[in-house]
């Protein structure tokens, strides 16, 4: 079968389309309004560790997003530092970080808040003396 530019032009969009919608049926869930309330929360105890996984789904656009709180121990790390392809978001409640983010260290209070760009390399710790609570918001994580 020989196909035109004409006819590619044609077919294109519709593959897309149709892929789109098979990934996103089979994907996360589309997440409804709802209030997510603390105390309700299961913690996960990991250590000096603590963490609770708030919600992992898609906005009304398909767009996936997940926050879950975590609570580190005086000279915790959650994990060791990393990059990924989605996008973070981190919202200091109680304590310090010690933020790296492309080898630049940041020491970070409460009330502050850090953006990690796709594929970066980044990490924190929690320096003490005090908890650390935190809030991370990963922006467009697949799977």
């Amino acid at each position: 079968m020989k196909l035109s530019r004409r006819d590619l032009a044609v077919m294109l969009p519709a593959l897309a389309a149709a892929q789109s919608a098979v990934a996103q049926s089979t994907d996360k869930p589309t997440l409804a309004s709802k209030a997510y309330r603390f105390e309700d929360l299961p913690v996960k105890v990991n250590g000096q560790n603590r963490s609770r996984d708030v919600f992992n789904g898609k906005n009304h656009t398909g767009f996936p997003v997940d926050i879950h709180i975590t609570e580190l121990g005086s000279g915790q790390a959650p994990h060791a530092a990393h990059h990924h392809v989605h996008e973070e978001i981190v919202m200091l409640q109680t304590g310090m970080l010690e933020v790296t983010i492309e080898g630049k260290v940041t020491r970070v209070t409460a009330g502050s808040v850090v953006y990690v760009n796709s594929n970066e390399e980044h990490g924190w710790k929690n320096p003490g003396p005090e908890r650390a609570q935190y809030f991370v918001m990963a922006i467009g994580r697949e799977g």
